[in-house]
């Protein structure tokens, strides 16, 4: 059971050595240590950190905002250190401890919080998007026809002029933008 700690700052004008010894006096065995932003998603070393876990170990860390830049990207991170069936800990927020049950209860409950949040955004989006198309908004990719130009394949179509095939051609689509067309149009196939 190794305790593998990260440290990080933000800029090249501050140094990662406080939090090095913070966490080697807390027990860290190993540390990861590096200058990046927290927005930044590609995090060298806390990659190889948590890579470096294996059951038993733990995931030490000096303060929350050291290791995440959001709540959501806390809960990535800590999914990925459970499937290593590895522990994980906060030294300065003391709640942020899943080596402890009272800890374990704190995050469960953050990623309800987070789940809950996850599925108000997505309800909201929704209803947004049935908002727009109640207003005529187009959802999805442009049509590759213009308005007159379906009409006036539609209009072939149920006259009988031309084939899918042969309005493809003179619209310069692929065959399926026709069959959806009259899909949707209720035209009967040509």
């Amino acid at each position: 059971m190794t305790v593998i700690g990260y440290a990080r700052v933000s800029t090249d004008g501050q140094t990662v050595e406080a939090q090095k010894q913070a966490l080697q006096s807390a027990g860290a065995d190993r540390v990861f240590a590096e200058t990046a932003s927290g927005a930044k998603t590609d995090r060298k070393e806390l990659g190889r950190a948590l890579r470096g876990l294996r059951e038993g170990d733990t995931l030490l860390i000096t303060r929350l905002d050291r290791l995440a830049r959001s709540t959501r990207d806390l809960l990535n991170i800590l999914d990925t250190v459970v499937r290593a069936n590895a522990g994980f800990r906060s030294l300065s927020d003391t709640w942020a401890d899943t080596t402890t049950a009272h800890g374990r209860l704190m995050l469960t409950i953050l990623g309800g919080l987070a789940e809950f949040e996850r599925e108000l955004i997505r309800a909201r989006t929704g209803e947004g998007r049935q908002r727009a198309k109640a207003r005529g908004v187009h959802m999805g990719r442009p049509s590759k026809l213009t308005k007159h130009q379906r009409e006036e394949a539609l209009e072939a179509l149920s006259m009988g002029e031309a084939t899918q095939a042969d309005l493809a051609r003179r619209f310069n689509v692929d065959q399926a933008t026709i069959s959806r067309m009259v899909r949707r149009g209720a035209v009967p196939a040509g």
